[in-house]
């Protein structure tokens, strides 16, 4: 079986290792070894946290409705339970931006879940 020689292909290669590893530290920018593994896992990294960071955003999103929605004395899942029973159909992102930079908006909305709550809560009682 005749020998490969790989000379172009390897250094295409490996410049393409070492372009892509520009601004690491040390090691991991000089030695094409160690960057080749740094730029392994840095790839994997990336390509979890994409996922990660909406799991991570919608965590922030809840946490800041909760926060405002306690202040008015409803917890979070009343509220949700509420604006799905009065049929209003905000996703947590637009709900949590309400509450942060419009208070009186976030305010209206806690009144339609609480009053749909309360009547609710009468029919169930009767």
């Amino acid at each position: 079986m005749a020998r490969i020689k790989r000379g172009l292909n390897k250094i295409k290669h490996r410049r393409k290792v070492m372009k892509l590893v520009k601004g690491f530290r040390a090691a991991r920018r000089r030695n094409y070894r160690v960057a080749n593994e740094a730029l392994l896992h840095s790839l994997h990294y990336a390509y979890r946290d994409r996922r990660v960071r909406k799991r991570d955003f919608r965590a922030l999103w809840i946490a800041r409705i909760n926060a405002a929605a306690r202040r008015e004395g409803l917890s979070y899942s009343r509220l949700i339970d509420g604006l799905k029973k009065s049929g209003v159909t905000l996703n947590r992102k637009a709900l949590a931006d309400l509450a942060v930079r419009d208070q009186k908006a976030f305010e209206s909305l806690l009144a339609v879940a609480k009053a749909q709550l309360e009547a609710s809560s009468t029919r169930a009682a009767s």
